[in-house]
């Protein structure tokens, strides 16, 4: 991440902090259905040296309220959410946002942009959702990634059930299919989360954890 990360509020904050991100009340849901799994990942997970990519970027109100309860963005910034002159946009910029590694919210991107950054051993990690998986571009990433035995990679798939056209037996199935480890997880339960998203240091092959969550 590259960045100082403080722990000045806490996770019962958060609700409040999402009040103050007005004007993109369409894409809320969403939004909270990345919430535990953003927190748990700032919170408890990452490092230093890690890096998080939000190729879920429609609707990035709760990755905001994250980075601003952990001092990544300025809390008094969140109240020009999507105005001209703010730093956070309806979908993130890498070129304004605080601690947006990629520009997002064009679906399909971040996982290629992934494996790009884990093949310079940096451990990634890529939050995508369910029904951004219904682009072809993704799977070109996981095929690769599989192939080559990508351990520092990590995807994490909200599955809020918005998939146009569903997954037989299940996302994880899919990913298995290609070489990862994959695992379904509770997507509220931290310490589940926590558990699941914990590197493997010594880990050959990509991992894909899927958090679900209510359904959209």
């Amino acid at each position: 991440m590259r960045m100082a990360i403080t722990t000045s509020l806490r996770y019962e904050d958060l609700p409040e902090l999402l009040t103050r991100l007005t004007g993109d009340e369409k894409h809320d849901t969403s939004s909270f259905s990345t919430l535990d799994v953003l927190w748990v990942l700032y919170d408890r997970v990452l490092g230093e040296d890690d890096r998080f990519m939000l190729s879920k970027g429609h609707g990035p109100a709760a990755f905001y309220a994250v980075l601003a309860a952990k001092g990544v963005v300025p809390v008094d910034a969140l109240d020009g959410y999507g105005s001209f002159d703010s730093q956070l946009g309806y979908h993130p910029d890498r070129n304004l946002a605080p601690g947006a590694e990629i520009s997002s919210g064009s679906l399909g991107h971040g996982l290629g942009i992934g494996v790009g950054s884990a093949l310079t051993g940096r451990r990634v990690w890529c939050l995508v959702g369910d029904g951004e998986l219904d682009e072809g571009s993704n799977w070109e990433a996981v095929q690769y990634a599989g192939r080559v035995g990508l351990g520092s990679l990590t995807a994490v798939v909200i599955d809020n059930d918005s998939a146009a056209l569903g997954w037989p037996e299940g996302i994880e199935r899919r990913f298995m299919l290609e070489g990862w480890i994959a695992l379904r997880v509770d997507g509220r339960d931290h310490e589940a989360l926590e558990a699941a998203l914990r590197p493997d240091l010594e880990g050959k092959r990509p991992r894909c954890i899927v958090a679900e969550v209510n359904r959209k």
